[in-house]
């Protein structure tokens, strides 16, 4: 039911089978992981892999022509769409929360098992002004180049909003590659007791997360390319740009307190 057309501006989604289908690519993708960990065998993981992504294209090639050739996206949808936004972000921050909060009491008070000082004997972790800071440096400057192209979008600045968002894109994947050398080269482990655990879990995380904001600031880059946005109906980028914006912040304080200070 198509509901900018009845009595009120919201929008009622027409039946859609990607919510079941994601669902099921999603314990796929769980199962498949789990299958990869015990017996070396990456077959479900790939077909997961595969019906995840098939998914994400299908269900966003459907909200791309709600909101830009039906106009289901009112005022009214949009405020909606914004306060999601807002309250996943707000649940974003809580799920690292829990990370720091794991860090900083293994870190501030250093138990016997890993001789009462930090980081523990023999983990030797990385210097934070090597490839960590270059990574800072990457990450603060997506931040300003996603920025000017959301001030190029409000000024209907075509050229410099692709040329711009191209930048982050780019300096995303540069900042992706980087860690994963980073923890190619690393000296110890996953495995390497509450040092290695809480260090890998809260970086990796923050990794995927910089992978998924690549991968949402890229798909903005086509719909921008293909002239989705204007200065005045734009939110799938400006949803993109707060979610960047948050990987920035995060980023600083897993630099300044695990990479700096707790190293």
């Amino acid at each position: 039911m198509s509901s900018s057309h009845g009595h009120h501006t919201y929008h009622l989604v027409d039946m859609s089978p990607w919510p079941l289908t994601g669902s099921i690519s999603a314990m796929m993708l769980t199962t498949g992981l789990v299958k990869w960990f015990h017996h070396f065998n990456m077959d479900l993981l790939l077909l997961s892999l595969l019906a995840t992504i098939l998914t994400m294209i299908q269900w966003w090639r459907d909200v791309t022509r709600e909101g830009t050739y039906q106009g289901l996206h009112t005022n009214t949808v949009l405020n909606g769409l914004r306060w999601g936004m807002i309250l996943f972000i707000v649940s974003e921050v809580l799920f690292f929360f829990s990370f720091f909060w794991a860090f900083f009491h293994s870190s501030l008070s250093p138990a016997v098992e890993i001789g009462l000082t930090w980081p523990p004997k023999g983990v030797n972790p990385f210097n934070p002004f090597q490839i960590p800071l270059l990574n800072t440096i990457i990450l603060l400057s997506s931040g300003a180049t996603v920025t000017w192209a959301h001030h190029a979008i409000m000024e209907s600045n075509h050229k410099q909003a692709t040329q711009s968002l191209a930048v982050t894109v780019i300096l995303g994947l540069y900042f992706t590659a980087l860690q994963a050398y980073e923890y190619i080269e690393a000296s110890f482990t996953i495995a390497d007791s509450v040092f290695g655990a809480t260090f890998f879990v809260a970086t990796g995380f923050h990794g995927l997360h910089v992978i998924i904001g690549t991968t949402f600031l890229f798909i903005c880059f086509y719909r921008l390319y293909m002239c989705h946005f204007s200065s005045g109906h734009h939110f799938g980028f400006e949803a993109a740009a707060w979610y960047w914006h948050f990987v920035d912040v995060v980023w600083l304080f897993l630099y300044i307190f695990i990479y700096w200070w707790g190293g």
